[in-house]
């Protein structure tokens, strides 16, 4: 069977298996499910329109780095060429947003990659991509608010002003550095999230406008004064790419990372009032937004100074300074100081949402899945993440984790374009049902239409009961039970959509082997050049091929009305998918070996949960698979039998 078909499902022991485990599937609306089944499922409040989407964006994606960042990347990589590195991370960051835009719209619940994951790929690649970024978000909010503290030590004069319940302090004998301040941002930030999404996304709105009312005075003023100077920092003699292409695309590579943050906005997917419109247009404008005004500041700050005399660590402030406009660092401070506190809520904002996902499935305790009837919002998760985030924050510096924070991003935008490919050309065709169900489904009022597939040794009347699909549980061992339903003499058109399944599902994987091979090659430099240059061909041809193979098969038809119907599609599949996948691997190959150790012993931990808790408990557990021709009519009919 292909890999999207590779689902060993089913009751007991053979249900248990660790290779069913990782594989099985979710359906796009898992809730109903649960609603079927007598189950409540708590839901969040629909609340938020696309002016909210595009501010939680843009807060989450620019964050203070980019008042940093500008200085030691023109100073070490591009030099004047900053700007169009900027426009070639867009370009690259454009590409995982085109996937999660339409992923969003089919599946718009909480979960962000992780649900798309579940649903695309299986639980064991769902579970690792949502530990990932679980502690993304942990690391990365706990860094954000220790950033804050020198930030607006500024205003009070220095960090040695700083009252003395906010300064840091050194614990003698442990040279620990506590932060009381960063940690109390945190719990500013929690009690904010726990008000209510309306609130905290008001909240949001406000802190990213005078964000970047900061960055329209530096592009501004900026460029009124590189007027006056007739941009001095453009007339050099080692032209406008001193470092050559390389060096720009290395810079690339590098301001890559300051568009993350815009696939916060899929966390929110269930809290959006019209989901299909808004959320492919509220990642669109919010990446747009930020990667305009990226560029027009580097083409300043570049315009002002010439990039060999940037001041590495306050590029702007000096650059305003430089021009006698010392009384600007307030200014840009400020903008900085508000770039943190949003970045802060986008990092603290997903991550009671990805628990409440992952619990809602089983993988984690039913204490995360809580939603307050007041606030409709998971409190007590926003509690627990806002308490661990701010103690690390107290007790840790976690400048050293901040690769690891990288790590979650890329892999989830990596499984996106994954599970976008499979939507195309391999969508699941199997639905999970609930034990429970099986219930109602020995009702004789179910039957199914004279020319439905009917179970293989015929039931009379057409109808599925439980008896019937127990014993074919029994009887067919390590088979799903969707091969069962199928007519022992298929039809011809069937036997070629099954053939064309199996050849997607392959390519799909070996577009995945390829892009590992290449990138890898492409990233190691202490090997033989010999070596290199044969693992970067073979990776390379096993790419291409699959690619087109890909290009050459017809897409499923299931793929229309596979989730929910009438938002974005992605253009270009399979080549932008691809092209994604590719950007991503390599990006996480280059993060390092340190940081790849450090991630290794995070998602090792996690595999152990999940092989100790997440496995035996998820809801998927004793679920049996039937074809989604069928799925329908059970639901309708289990719907009017509990009516």
């Amino acid at each position: 069977m292909g890999v999207a078909d590779m689902q060993s499902n089913g009751n007991g022991n053979e249900g248990f298996s660790f290779r069913s485990c990782v594989f099985r599937r979710k359906q796009v609306d898992s809730h109903r499910v649960s609603s079927h089944s007598g189950g409540q499922t708590q839901k969040l409040a629909k609340i938020l329109s696309v002016v909210d989407i595009i501010a939680i964006g843009v807060g989450a994606t620019i964050g203070a780095g980019v008042y940093i960042l500008v200085g030691t990347v023109a100073r070490e990589q591009t030099g004047p060429a900053l700007t169009v590195s900027f426009f070639i991370a867009g370009i690259a960051a454009a590409l995982s947003a085109f996937c999660y835009a339409e992923l969003v719209c089919r599946c718009p619940s909480a979960g962000s990659a992780y649900h798309y994951t579940y649903i695309c790929i299986g639980e064991g690649a769902a579970w690792l991509v949502g530990w990932a970024l679980i502690l993304e978000y942990t690391i990365g909010g706990s860094a954000i608010a220790r950033g804050l503290t020198p930030n607006l030590a500024l205003f009070f004069g220095g960090q040695d002003n700083l009252p003395s319940y906010l300064a840091r302090h050194s614990i003698p004998g442990l040279g620990v550095v506590v932060d009381p301040c960063a940690a109390v941002l945190i719990l500013v930030v929690t009690l904010l999230l726990c008000i209510g999404i309306k609130e905290s996304s008001f909240a949001q709105t406000v802190v990213t406008t005078v964000n970047v009312f900061g960055m329209l005075f530096i592009i501004i003023v900026g460029g009124y004064l590189a007027f006056k100077t007739e941009w001095i920092g453009y007339e050099l003699p080692s032209g406008y790419f001193p470092f050559g292409v390389n060096g720009m695309l290395a810079g690339s590579a590098v301001v890559f990372f300051s568009f993350i943050g815009f696939d916060v906005v899929a966390s929110t997917a269930e809290e959006v009032k019209n989901p299909q419109r808004d959320l492919p247009l509220g990642i669109g404008v919010a990446l747009s937004i930020c990667c305009i005004l990226y560029m027009l500041v580097s083409v300043v700050i570049v315009g002002l100074v010439p990039y060999y005399a940037l001041d590495p660590d306050t590029p702007i402030s000096s650059a305003f300074a430089s021009h006698g406009m010392q009384w600007a660092v307030y200014i840009i401070t400020t903008g900085a100081v508000t770039a943190l506190c949003a970045s802060l809520m986008g990092s603290l904002l997903p991550q009671p949402r990805m628990f409440m996902a992952m619990a809602r499935d089983g993988l984690l305790p039913s204490f995360f899945s809580d939603i307050s009837e007041r606030t409709q919002v998971p409190v007590k998760s926003t509690v627990i993440i806002g308490i661990l985030a701010a103690a690390l924050a107290f007790f840790m510096d976690v400048s050293q984790l901040a690769g690891m924070v990288s790590v979650g991003t890329l892999l989830a935008f990596t499984s996106v374009a994954v599970s976008v490919l499979i939507l195309r050309y391999v969508p699941p065709n199997e639905v999970p049902l609930h034990p429970s169900l099986q219930q109602l489904i020995d009702s004789p009022s179910l039957q199914f239409n004279s020319d439905s597939r009917e179970i293989a040794y015929q039931n009379p009347k057409g109808s599925l009961s439980n008896h019937d699909l127990s014993q074919h549980l029994l009887d067919n061992r390590g088979t799903s039970i969707g091969c069962t339903l199928l007519p022992k003499h298929m039809a011809q058109g069937e036997q070629n959509e099954q053939k064309r399944r199996k050849i997607a599902a392959w390519n799909i994987a070996l577009v995945c082997v390829g892009v590992f091979v290449l990138a890898s090659a492409a990233s190691v430099e202490n090997i033989p050049s010999i070596l290199r240059f044969t693992l970067c061909t073979v990776g390379g041809a096993i790419l291409l091929c699959s690619l087109i193979v890909l290009a050459c098969l017809a897409q499923d038809n299931a793929r229309h009305s596979f989730g929910h119907s009438g938002g974005f599609v992605c253009p270009f599949v399979p080549f932008l998918p691809v092209a994604c996948i590719l950007v991503n691997t390599y990006l996480l190959v280059n993060l390092g070996a340190g940081t790849w150790f450090r991630v290794s012993i995070w998602l090792l931990i996690g595999a152990l949960v999940y092989l100790f808790y997440g496995r035996t408990h998820s809801s998927l557990k004793n679920a049996v698979y039937v074809p989604t021709a069928h799925a329908d009519e059970i639901y309708r009919t289990s719907s009017d039998l509990l009516a």
